[in-house]
């Protein structure tokens, strides 16, 4: 019942209906007693509507293997975030929205980390410069990972638009020390992800 209400708020948002207590259960079979036993309320839905967008993405992040490839794992972390975007447009939307707090802070900061340790992995293994610092990498990773599906999920490009972002991900790795030849194999094989 909690994450069927979260998705209708999240739908509501999105579509610009107005949300009221009695709106959000409306057509549901729940009562209005809902929400205030999973949220205590409305402040609570809206603090748990961006943060099941952080569940989820931390979710498809712990999903992805690790491999002796970390460049490979960076790409495919890449991909699994336009993937979930492309999945919950709804939340996704929720998640960047600053205008609602987050229950859990810490839980949200750490589906970045994920990306910091590919890129500390990269380094680490000569992929990357010695100098690399990880954190550049993975926000400059997430920067390219949501331009294009923020065009893609809420704007006006299609779908295709987001193969742009093997181009994208590999000057920024060649950039940032990558053999551009292995870095290409690599971006590809962690772009399958995407499917």
């Amino acid at each position: 019942m909690r994450v069927l209400l979260i998705e209708r708020a999240a739908h509501m948002l999105r579509t610009r209906e107005p949300i009221t207590l009695r709106s959000l259960v409306a057509g549901t079979g729940v009562s209005t007693m809902a929400v205030y036993t999973h949220f205590g309320g409305m402040d609570g839905v809206w603090m748990a509507l961006r943060q099941e967008g952080f569940t989820r993405l931390a979710a498809e992040f712990a999903a992805v293997a690790t491999t002796r490839d970390p460049v490979a794992d960076l790409t495919a972390l890449v991909a699994a975030y336009l993937g979930n975007a492309l999945r919950h447009p709804d939340l996704y939307r929720v998640m960047f929205d600053a205008n609602f707090d987050l229950e859990d802070l810490a839980a949200a900061d750490a589906t970045l980390e994920h990306l910091v340790r590919a890129a500390d992995r990269a380094r680490g293994v000569g992929r990357f410069h010695a100098d690399t610092v990880p954190l550049d990498v993975a926000t400059r990773s997430w920067t390219i990972a949501h331009g294009l599906v923020s065009l893609v999920a809420n704007g006006p490009l299609p779908r295709p638009a987001l193969d742009n972002g093997v181009p994208l991900l590999t000057a920024l790795f060649v950039h940032t020390g990558d053999d551009p030849d292995r870095c290409r194999r690599s971006i590809q094989r962690g772009w399958r992800l995407l499917g």
